[in-house]
């Protein structure tokens, strides 16, 4: 079993089996490509330790060429780095336990990272085997772990509709910002879709299935569904579930620290925001709970389709507690809800209302 302190003693364990980890806030807003050792740590099970050389993935089903792929096979093949967000359909659930009680780790808004990916479009590995790309189809996918009995005792498994699967920024990767995939990331090969969910990007890459339906596998069919706001674990109805596919509009402080003591006067706020493949066109900010905003700066990082948005502001506090806020607003003129109890659902899941950080000022 992988070691969770092994890559950074400073990340935040809410569980070794399986290791379910994410970074302090101030060291992810360091750098805007999250090095490996800080991208947040999703598990479900085990965390399988490949023989890079001898492992395979098969690409089968509704293909007329089925294919046995190592990793210097989708090496071969012409390779395309995307920059993008990864991030957990649970990230900043902790902020829907204070409405009440979920289902799920208590992340924080930690279990999100940025990186340039590298590796095959999962469209070249579709085309070298003769898949068919019809309306209508499904492509489906197993990693090598097999997940602890709550999450479906099988291996991981996860799909994606064919549209998504043809994108050319969605891809076989093997390596992160430049370094090959670190175990805990999925080594030797991992699916990443943009913009999607993080359970859409399947780690430890073992199968690849072209198919008339979604995966029948627990975390597609039973798991990561948006459950409505009457619903409890007790009355939990699939039919009434809605598929995460694609994750909302976003955005976190990282500093200052909830509860932190600071001194009084110029604040200095910062943090990030995110919106799948648009744009973040504005980021507000408030001292007084949202009474009144002042317009952060939104930081020039290049322009990347999947990326996120780093943004810093000032605000101007006196003594005493506040309620420090961010809104972000995208492309389409949408901003983020005001409060987590405007989303909440049992199972914690696309918390993306204001995030909300007291601290005292003295």
């Amino acid at each position: 079993m992988l070691n969770p302190f092994r890559k950074h003693p400073e990340l935040i364990v809410h569980g070794a089996h399986p290791l379910n980890a994410e970074p302090p806030l101030p060291k992810l807003r360091d750098n805007y490509l999250t090095p490996q050792d800080l991208l947040y740590v999703r598990s479900h099970g085990d965390l399988p330790e490949l023989d890079g050389e001898a492992h395979r993935v098969a690409v089968e089903g509704r293909v007329s060429r089925p294919l046995s792929l190592s990793l210097a096979d989708v090496r071969a093949l012409p390779p395309r780095t995307v920059r993008a967000v990864m991030q957990c359909a649970g990230n900043r659930r902790a902020d829907m336990r204070g409405v009440r009680p979920v289902k799920g780790d208590p992340w924080a808004a930690g279990a999100i990272g940025c990186a340039d990916w590298t590796g095959a479009p999962l469209a070249a590995v579709l085309e070298a085997a003769g898949a068919e790309t019809g309306d209508g189809l499904h492509v489906a996918f197993t990693g090598a772990d097999t997940c602890q009995p709550s999450d479906g005792g099988a291996h991981f498994g996860a799909s994606i509709p064919m549209a998504k699967a043809l994108d050319l920024d969605t891809i076989v990767a093997f390596a992160m910002n430049g370094e090959p995939l670190a175990v805990e990331h999925g080594f030797p090969l991992r699916i990443v879709a943009p913009g999607w969910a993080g359970v859409r990007s399947p780690k430890w890459l073992s199968t690849v299935t072209v198919q008339d339906r979604p995966s029948d596998a627990h975390q597609q069919a039973g798991d990561y569904k948006l459950f409505p706001p009457d619903m409890r674990p007790d009355t939990e109805d699939l039919s009434r579930g809605i598929t995460i596919d694609a994750m909302p509009l976003n955005s976190a402080i990282t500093e200052p620290a909830p509860g932190a003591e600071i001194k009084a006067g110029r604040v200095a706020v910062k943090g990030y925001a995110v919106a799948t493949d648009r744009p973040i066109i504005r980021v507000d900010l408030s001292g007084d709970g949202g009474r009144t905003w002042v317009q952060a700066t939104n930081e020039d990082h290049g322009d990347a389709r999947w990326g996120w948005t780093f943004w810093h502001g000032t605000l101007d506090l006196p003594p005493g507690e506040h309620e420090i806020c961010v809104r972000a607003w995208d492309a389409a003129g949408q901003t983020q809800p005001a409060l987590p109890d405007d989303t909440w659902n049992f199972k914690g899941y696309l918390s993306a209302a204001w995030h909300r950080v007291r601290v005292t000022a003295a």
